[in-house]
């Protein structure tokens, strides 16, 4: 058994084969996918929805990315909220902070994480924190928000130090095809050190195709979830259906979720 905690098949990317892409996933052995609506974007958000509603182990999530910080409004998070009391996601995500691109300022990707932090402690929900050169940013936020809820800093790029505060914060650390990219050996040592009890797989489809696909398959896909895993399985010197095993088990805890078997 495999999952894959993170994979945007909702995107334009999948349009044309999004239903082979999901059946691929299947048949290759993947057991569920956790799917990230973009409430900004409302057909993205609907395709979220309508792929949990369609398949029984696609779940959803919800949330502002940073790069839509800027669109943020209160329109956006009561969205959020009525989808969480009407039990149609799992998590408030993906939600964070990026200082790489700053398609939103600085200020206003704060405020917008800080607003959906607060919303998630009241929900009792889980979040997905993307978190890329904002480490200090990001825990700043949870502290100020005591935020109990934990959740997954997911596509994991930062650094060892962050990812023990995150784990004291309840947090799963989520890794992807960048893992088994020849210059990750600073991520690789990071994976090596974690507890396996907190090591969660994604794709980020259709972003990060793993070696050795990388360069050969453009786009990213679920059932590529199975190259990132047998190389986080080696180096955590695991076998393959241990390191799956325990990953599906962090993912059901993590998002309250019991895959089904079909």
């Amino acid at each position: 058994m495999l999952v894959d905690s993170h994979a945007h098949l909702s995107m334009d990317a999948f349009n044309d084969d999004r239903e082979e892409v999901i059946q691929r996933a299947f048949q290759s052995g993947i057991q569920a996918i956790l799917c990230p609506g973009e409430v900004t974007e409302a057909e993205n958000l609907t395709r979220t929805l309508s792929l949990a509603e369609h398949y029984p182990n696609i779940i959803a999530s919800a949330g502002i990315h940073p790069h839509q910080a800027k669109d943020f409004s209160e329109d956006a998070l009561r969205t959020i909220a009525g989808l969480a009391k009407k039990g149609l996601i799992h998590a408030i995500g993906e939600i964070g902070l990026d200082f790489h691109y700053n398609f939103s300022s600085a200020e206003t990707q704060i405020e917008t994480f800080r607003h959906q932090l607060r919303l998630a402690e009241n929900l009792k929900l889980p979040v997905i924190i993307h978190s890329r050169l904002a480490e200090e940013a990001v825990a700043q936020a949870l502290a100020q928000e005591n935020f109990t809820q934990g959740g997954v800093l997911h596509c994991f790029t930062e650094s060892f130090d962050f990812a023990q505060n995150m784990l004291e914060h309840n947090f799963y650390i989520s890794f992807s095809g960048i893992v088994t990219f020849p210059n990750a050996l600073a991520i690789r040592e990071t994976a090596r050190k974690l507890p396996l009890e907190k090591i969660l797989v994604e794709t980020d489809s259709p972003y990060l195709t793993p070696v050795p696909h990388r360069g050969k398959i453009k786009r990213n896909e679920p059932w590529l979830v199975k190259e990132t895993a047998r190389f986080l399985a080696d180096i955590k010197q695991l076998s393959e259906a241990e390191f799956a095993r325990a990953t599906t088990q962090n993912f059901e805890a993590c998002f309250m979720f019991e895959i089904k078997n079909l």
